[in-house]
């Protein structure tokens, strides 16, 4: 099938250079705000246009501990096997990030412990992995507006097998930061509390040696992504962010790959409406740190910049 017949949220895509093949994860349930969820699928393509699947990736086990909003899988690949980090939630549980493991990017994923790794107490998720200078992993993740209204983007050092962590929550910055972020337009949510969403972190080290940080909210009118920056090139920060989003119409929850001869991609979903959302592919430019877009992206998402 083509991308218009790829329905997910949340893209995230992982090149696997000695199969020269790309594996598409995402949100993928059909009941992904209410009601019962089974797992997550993916999709296999050799040139991001024509897609085998949808392919089985997780199901959930008979007593796994969540049963709603499966949201935002993603995978990567440390210590010589494939991590999936994903939001889970049940009734009378708080939403957590939770890592599963596979030998193969295909999958199947299986629950590499019991609970999420994200604090039991917080409303969590959108966890991402970053691995530092000196290869000890990371996980960056949202605790979610919904909790805080504010929307927070954690931190937490984990220990080298990703079982648990070693250090306590950092924040790193607030949603409401940002010169561009507004309060959601959502229309869950109401505007006069002062609600900011964070969305969708993902770390890119750039051409020049910075370390970004690409997240979601809001702007006045539409779904964005956002660009901070490490100040001290760690991932403790302090961050500081762009002025303005990238422009992109109600495109977001984007993460940065290169495809195998060396292009720098994004991928966003869009639009944030559900059932329409689609995986779009934007070529990009690194260019001393700063990103830009490299030509006109797919199905008027893109405006110039």
């Amino acid at each position: 099938m083509n991308n218009d017949l790829v329905h997910l949220r949340d893209p995230f895509v992982v090149p696997v250079y000695v199969e020269k093949k790309y594996y598409l994860f995402g949100t993928t349930d059909k009941n992904i705000w209410e009601g019962k969820c089974t797992g997550f699928d993916v999709y296999v393509s050799e040139d991001l246009e024509i897609w085998e699947g949808p392919l089985s990736a997780f199901r959930a086990p008979n007593d796994f501990w969540a049963d709603k909003n499966y949201w935002a899988p993603e995978v990567h690949f440390y210590q010589d096997k494939y991590y999936m980090l994903a939001s889970f939630k049940a009734d009378g549980k708080r939403r957590g990030t939770q890592i599963l493991v596979s030998d193969k990017p295909i999958g199947p994923y299986i629950p590499l412990t019991d609970e999420p790794i994200t604090p039991k107490e917080w409303e969590c998720l959108d966890g991402t992995l970053y691995i530092d200078e000196e290869g000890d992993p990371w996980i960056v993740f949202c605790h979610e507006w919904a909790q805080v209204n504010d929307g927070e983007i954690c931190c937490m050092k984990l220990t080298k097998d990703l079982t648990a962590t070693i250090s306590e929550p950092m924040l790193l910055f607030h949603a409401s930061d940002a010169q561009w972020s507004y309060h959601s337009i959502m229309t869950s949510i109401s505007n006069d509390k002062g609600q900011y969403v964070t969305d969708g972190p993902f770390l890119y080290k750039a051409e020049n040696g910075e370390l970004l940080m690409l997240w979601s909210s809001y702007t006045e009118k539409e779904y964005a992504i956002g660009i901070a920056r490490s100040v001290s090139g760690e991932i403790v920060g302090p961050w500081i962010h762009d002025t303005e989003p990238l422009k992109l119409k109600d495109g977001g929850h984007g993460m940065l790959f290169k495809t195998f001869d060396g292009k720098l991609i994004l991928t966003v979903h869009s639009p944030n409406v559900t059932p329409y959302e689609r995986p779009i592919f934007i070529p990009m430019k690194d260019e001393g740190g700063k990103l830009y877009i490299d030509k006109e992206g797919i199905g008027g998402l893109v405006n110039e910049l």
